[in-house]
């Protein structure tokens, strides 16, 4: 079975928004004692307040919509780093697009 390696978490989705969908992310990695798979916030709400209620949930990042490729790339490569400190991987646009 596999298990993705960070995920893109839409805040506003129909029958249970990102929030509640992390939290039971979070709730089910901790009762399987699994460590915990990063998961950045996709939102239009990016206020302080909002922001705060993603990082409470057990989210590690957010991007504010419309996303940008490029900042795409900054917090993926951001929460990756810090997910896992020995890892080095980055993302080349360039040989990105050419896969």
């Amino acid at each position: 079975r596999m298990t993705p390696d960070l995920l893109l978490m839409d805040v506003h989705m129909p029958e249970m928004d990102g929030v509640e969908a992390t939290r039971e992310i979070r709730r089910r990695e901790r009762a399987l004692s699994r460590p915990a798979t990063p998961i950045i916030a996709l939102t239009a709400n990016a206020m302080s307040h909002d922001v705060r209620s993603y990082l409470e949930a057990g989210m590690d990042d957010h991007l504010s919509k419309p996303v940008r490729q490029r900042d795409l790339e900054r917090v993926i490569e951001k929460t990756l780093a810090r997910a896992e400190p020995d890892a080095h991987t980055t993302l080349d646009s360039s040989s990105a697009a050419a896969s």
